[in-house]
């Protein structure tokens, strides 16, 4: 834990929450800045900074608990689709420094459901660059 982070101090109880599940190794909260009616964290209660810090066994507890969540919004919530969204790095938009999962309902009622697209899906990409790039991925994987 650290003492600096705001999802520690919710993990802690010293921050208030809307909490929604909780096993031994993650919590699921309300986020208070909604992209949607619904939207939730779910988190690691140990401290990792980001998708490139997290522990192997936290993530893969993080990602079941965010499926189990996910099956219940689909039903309780009566959406009609389902984001799940991760930012690593403020370059990426992340403000809060503790690995987390963004569970957003999507609704076609639009008052419910604010979230809009940063960029436009279906728009190809140049093949060139697109090629190249899973070369270097691919190399560096092995």
């Amino acid at each position: 834990m650290s003492d600096q982070c705001l999802f520690c101090g919710i993990v802690a109880g010293t921050v208030p929450s809307v909490r929604v599940a909780e096993d031994d190794r993650t919590l699921a909260f309300m986020d208070i800045n909604p992209a949607s009616d619904g939207h939730l964290l779910v988190i690691p209660k140990r401290h990792s900074k980001d998708l490139l810090d997290i522990p192997a066994e936290d993530l893969a507890a993080v990602t079941l608990a965010t499926q189990r969540i996910a099956k219940a919004a689909a039903q309780v919530l009566g959406v009609d689709g389902l984001n799940l969204l991760n930012c690593c790095g403020a370059d990426a938009w992340q403000t809060v420094f503790h690995f987390h999962l963004h569970l957003v309902p999507r609704y076609l009622d639009k008052t419910k459901d604010r979230l809009v697209l940063p960029w436009q899906p279906g728009v190809p990409g140049d093949v060139d660059t697109i090629t190249a790039l899973g070369g270097k991925l691919s190399a560096a994987l092995g």
